[in-house]
């Protein structure tokens, strides 16, 4: 017995095969491409399927009892109502469409004044002819590659594409006023309902977008529970029993699927910067070496803010002197810290239930000094699950077959390690002249004063 998540990723399609213990049995990955050109990012959405079919072989499906997928929230593509492609998938990061966004707002805006973003789904959609044209999001497409015919949508999926998640339905006036025909959107189920089945016979589930995934395999899906994805950027994601509304426009909700709420927000900022401002360094050398610094470095890639404020003209920045590679190093771990406890200061003002513990996932979980650092400027605990792993949360939504998930998670997620605030190993100096703490309220002045909060 054993369930299969997947995790179709930017970089990689993962799966993760687990038992009903939460024991690991097999693990794939593929390695994806993308095209980038200025704003515009795309993939190809058949490297999807070849990469799918290569882990599921890797795996093994004997005697797997489910399947679930999960993958960037936002990624779409346009199919035939035959389910095959028409265009290329445009990634969850897109701008080519920002312009569109008050557009958008004008047909409704007590919708979507304070909640679309200029990167979600629906104003790409709203330039594409979608005659004789189906939305799918990514996890659909490759659900119906494994059914054999087109399948529903889940709620998760469908936020970033103008999806109700209180009234549980397309917004048909709204829709009717930009010109978008329903019929080209797909029908949205909870996660956990069966989509279809494969032709050997597994069952496969509607999943969830990949941060919801992420935080199901830390457990987090308790009110107090919160789980921080590191990677490329920051995402966050907690429980609520009621919504939380921003009137910012930086925080937005899932649905859980046990009931209640799962809010939380995506940052451009985070540990992809690295690979920018140190292209060929040793980061796990910098990593064993690194101390606070008297620096910090605002961490984004590229122009742009999405949590926890919103600030289009937001640019990266450093307070501070970073003379060489570990102060380089270390202002950036700091700045990821940072816009991490602004984020969470962000949710308490908006009436989040107080951060009882954080989990932490997502590729920056293998830097040590990161985690404890992260600790340290959050003040609370920090859990670091033993499978941080997108698709394993999606083996664990399998497992639950829509049922109970946060029972079903109790049984399967296991806590490797938690790291208490203020243990930093004495090997570590630190050489600051001032706290992390008057540190970060300089960082956060500096914000202010550049006008990207609000």
């Amino acid at each position: 017995m054993g369930w299969i998540g997947l995790d179709l990723g930017t970089q990689s399609v993962r799966a993760v095969l687990a038992d009903a213990k939460g024991s690991v049995l097999a693990r794939a990955t593929r390695p994806l491409a993308s095209h980038r050109d200025g704003v515009r990012h795309e993939q190809d959405p058949q490297e999807w399927l070849a990469a799918v079919d290569a882990v599921l072989a890797e795996v093994g499906r004997k005697g797997v009892d489910g399947i679930a997928i999960c993958s960037t929230s936002g990624t779409f593509l346009l199919t035939d109502h035959a389910g095959r492609p028409v265009t290329t998938a445009l990634m969850y990061d897109d701008a080519r469409a920002a312009a569109r966004r008050d557009q958008i707002v004008d047909a409704d805006p007590d919708r979507w004044a304070t909640s679309m973003q200029p990167t979600w789904a629906l104003p790409k959609i709203l330039d594409l002819d979608l005659t004789g044209r189906r939305v799918a999001h990514s996890a659909d497409f490759v659900a119906a590659h494994l059914v054999g015919h087109p399948v529903a949508t889940d709620t998760s999926h469908a936020l970033k594409t103008g999806y109700d998640l209180i009234a549980e339905s397309w917004p048909t006036a709204a829709f009717d006023k930009l010109g978008l025909p329903l019929d080209a959107f797909p029908e949205v189920v909870r996660p956990g309902a069966e989509l279809g089945r494969t032709p050997d016979g597994i069952p496969v589930y509607a999943g969830m977008t990949d941060g919801c995934a992420a935080q199901i395999a830390a457990g987090a899906l308790a009110p107090g529970a919160w789980n921080s994805v590191l990677g490329t950027t920051l995402v966050l994601k907690g429980v609520s029993a009621d919504l939380i509304t921003d009137p910012t426009g930086a925080v937005y909700s899932h649905r859980h699927p046990d009931g209640g709420w799962l809010p939380g927000g995506a940052s451009s900022s985070g540990a992809g910067v690295l690979t920018e401002l140190l292209p060929g360094a040793d980061l796990d050398a910098l990593d064993h070496a690194a101390h606070p610094v008297d620096a910090v470095t605002y961490p984004l890639t590229k122009t742009g803010e999405r949590f926890p404020f919103v600030a289009p003209q937001a640019e990266r920045f450093t307070l501070g002197s970073t003379p060489d590679d570990l102060h380089t190093y270390a202002a950036v771990l700091q700045g990821v810290a940072f816009v991490e406890r602004l984020a969470f200061e962000h949710l308490a003002k908006l009436g989040a239930d107080p951060v009882r513990s954080v989990s932490l996932t997502g590729g920056a979980t293998r830097s040590g000094y990161w985690n404890q650092l992260r600790a340290d400027v959050l003040g609370v605990p920090v859990e670091l699950p033993a499978v941080p792993d997108p698709a394993y949360g999606m083996a664990v939504l399998a497992a639950s077959g829509g049922d109970d998930l946060t029972g079903t998670a109790s049984r399967m997620v296991r806590v490797a390690r938690v790291l208490e605030p203020g243990s930093r190993r004495p090997a570590i100096p630190n050489r600051m002249e001032r706290s992390l703490d008057d540190l970060y309220g300089e960082f956060v002045a500096e914000l202010d004063r550049r006008g990207y909060r609000r």
